[in-house]
């Protein structure tokens, strides 16, 4: 059933080829407008024009110790959520950040000691996922891993550099489920991360 649905989804898209792309915008990230056409699987040819945010790849990881029944996540101020309907602008989420050209594992290492403070040590990734593949070309490479006391090396808070204002929350398994629920956790990746640990009965 697998390989059959997998043929049937190669054929209905292909030879594409990229005709045109323009730079509509590049101030922080790269907006393109693409010009592209393709061949459906009765033969025919068509032509598209859609628009491509590229903000490079990126890594997001979940942080959860057994012993205490916790997970460790950030909570900062996101201005795209303000904009559509967030009244305070805050995000509760899973430590996460862009690679800037390292391996992911790397990247999300990093990235937990400067947002979190916790320096890990064993880490597992569990999946990649397309953020928004309607728009936004971003990979997002997902991890987990154990924390504990003894690992923490820092306050976190994020990069001084960055102008980054995170503050860092320890919260039970439990309650971050439910805080899906009540609507005060509504980050998909953060989302995905902890069902994740449900449903693999890690936590």
């Amino acid at each position: 059933m697998c390989k059959l649905v997998v043929k049937v989804y190669l054929d209905m898209i292909k030879n594409i080829k990229i005709l045109k792309k323009e730079i509509l915008s590049d101030n922080w990230y790269t907006l393109k407008k693409v010009t592209f056409e393709y061949q459906k699987s009765d033969g025919s040819v068509h032509t598209q024009v859609r628009e491509a945010f590229d903000r490079g790849n990126g890594a997001a990881i979940l942080l959860y110790s057994n012993k205490k029944g916790t997970v460790v996540l950030t909570m900062q101020f996101r201005l795209p959520t303000y904009l559509n309907g967030n009244e305070s602008g805050m995000m509760i989420e899973a430590c996460a950040g862009m690679l800037d050209g390292q391996h992911p594992e790397e990247a999300i290492r990093r990235e937990t000691e400067e947002e979190t403070g916790y320096k890990i040590k064993d880490i597992l990734k569990v999946f990649e996922a397309y953020t928004s593949p309607g728009a936004v070309t971003e990979i997002l490479h997902c991890y987990i891993a154990r924390y504990s006391k003894d690992m923490k090396v820092g306050s976190g808070g994020g990069a001084e550099d960055e102008d980054e204002n995170i503050e860092v929350l320890e919260i039970s398994f439990d309650k971050a489920l439910e805080m899906i629920t009540t609507g005060e956790i509504r980050d998909a990746k953060t989302i995905m991360l902890l069902q994740y640990l449900r449903c693999q009965q890690i936590m």
